[in-house]
């Protein structure tokens, strides 16, 4: 296993979360279905990593209430709701934009619900997060990753209307679509939130 994600996983735990590492997004989902044996309710942050380990639908064959605000037959009122059921649910599952050496999660966003539903409210929290977002530096390098790397992309993907979305870079705009508005930094496991982090060997998400 890479010396760097076994690092990583002792300062996480060294911060109070509970750490898994797995060698292929294969195991990283089984790992992920293990912990929601018992839960009724899976929340799901925006994410292309849960996507790519194909979460939404393993959890729905599996009989569980999925409560995914992202999908594309909801109306806006539906939305609304499913994201207020996803701070309650008994899973809530996302991944991270950028994860520090020293064991750091660093996330942005837009309406703030997923970075909410990571703090607090949810029964148990789970973090899957590819080795690409893992940056060399501290908090600074975190962002950095976030402004140059995923919110371009993420802009890109919802459609969003902002100057990144068409150059790839950050302007620091003021666009009403632009989705950096809420920044959250877990130095620590939040106090009343379960919360694990699973780290994969492969590149996942943006």
């Amino acid at each position: 296993m890479d010396n760097e994600l076994t690092l990583v996983a002792e300062s996480l735990r060294k911060r109070g979360f509970d750490v898994e590492i797995c060698a292929t997004k294969e195991e990283a989902a089984e790992k992920v279905m293990a912990i929601a044996k018992d839960a009724t309710s899976v929340g799901f942050g925006g994410s292309r990593t849960l996507a790519e380990l194909q979460l939404p639908e393993k959890m729905a064959a599996a009989g569980k209430t999925i409560l995914r605000h992202g999908d594309p037959d909801l109306t806006p009122e539906q939305k609304m709701e499913v994201m207020r059921q996803e701070l309650t649910c008994d899973l809530f599952l996302l991944s991270a934009n950028a994860l520090t050496q020293d064991g750091r999660i660093v996330n942005i966003d837009g309406n703030g619900n997923r970075v909410a539903a990571s703090i607090f409210g949810p029964q148990e929290v789970v973090f899957v997060v590819g080795r690409n977002k893992l940056v060399d530096g501290g908090i600074d390098d975190a962002i950095l990753r976030i402004k140059t790397e995923a919110c371009a992309l993420n802009c890109r993907r919802l459609g969003r209307k902002t100057p990144c979305a068409v150059t790839g870079v950050c302007a620091d705009c003021d666009s009403p679509d632009r989705i950096c508005r809420a920044t959250v930094i877990l130095e620590r496991r939040p106090t009343r939130t379960p919360s694990t982090v699973i780290l994969v060997d492969e590149n996942l998400g943006f």
